[in-house]
């Protein structure tokens, strides 16, 4: 009986344990997967709300600070009615564009579901985070965030001189 080999296959307990592992396994990818997608949607998110803000950013950076028409800073915030007639910075005070605005101040409708704020704040002139009474400094900090269904992604400050 040497030469006889028997045949055996795999028990029934062996075959359910595969089973099991392998079907743990699908599962964990497609957790990972849906993870991976989350993160993506997410980070697409991101990458749109910096767009917003470049834009907000480009729109101001050939402004002047305050009112090019006038001969002191007596006013501080919008002066102008509309979008269209805003010729310096601090109109942007206290700004919200839903849907947002580009560059060139037309509505970007695409982006429907995203919404920009802009603050304009004087700021300490040796402190840049303290904020001071407006028109009591020559500098000002801009602060633009970027929601999208109420729900802030990005926030960016800068600082601009009046000058």
């Amino acid at each position: 009986m040497a030469g006889v080999r028997s045949c055996r296959g795999f028990s029934l307990i062996e075959i359910m344990i595969s089973v099991v592992l392998v079907g743990m396994s699908i599962t964990a990818l497609v957790v990972a997967n849906n993870a991976f997608t989350m993160a993506n949607g997410a980070g697409a998110d991101l990458s749109t709300a910096e767009f917003l803000v470049e834009q907000i950013r480009e729109l101001t950076t050939m402004l002047p600070v305050s009112d090019p028409a006038a001969t002191s800073w007596t006013t501080f915030g919008p002066e102008e009615a509309t979008l269209a007639a805003y010729d310096d910075v601090d109109d942007f005070d206290n700004a919200t564009f839903s849907p947002p605005i580009s560059a060139n101040r037309t509505v970007l409708s695409d982006f429907s579901t995203f919404s920009q704020h802009v603050t304009v704040e004087n700021v300490n002139a040796s402190n840049f985070d303290a904020v001071v009474a407006d028109r009591s400094s020559d500098f000002v900090r801009v602060t633009v965030s970027v929601s999208q269904h109420g729900g802030l992604i990005s926030s960016t400050s800068w600082i601009r001189a009046r000058l």
